[in-house]
């Protein structure tokens, strides 16, 4: 996937002589600082999540769909 970013120029210049000290492309270090990022900013699960039986044996295998309907009514995060 490809995202266009503007930046300011000291960012920029920034990013290339980093990208150029460590012999990679700007596009691989920008990569590297967004997924540290998101990495760290991902919502934690809802509180209590994995204290209490839900009386469902197979809410592992369903986790994504469970959180999405806990999103939609507003119930997280």
């Amino acid at each position: 996937m490809t995202i266009t970013v503007e930046l300011d120029e000291k960012t920029a210049a920034t990013i290339q002589q980093l990208a150029t000290s460590e012999n990679r492309p700007a596009s691989d270090v920008i990569h590297d600082a967004l997924a540290a990022y998101v990495s760290i900013r991902r919502p934690a699960f809802p509180k209590g999540t994995g204290k209490y039986h839900s009386g469902r044996s197979d809410t592992s295998e369903h986790v994504d769909e469970i959180l999405r309907e806990a999103v939609r009514e507003g119930q997280w995060p």
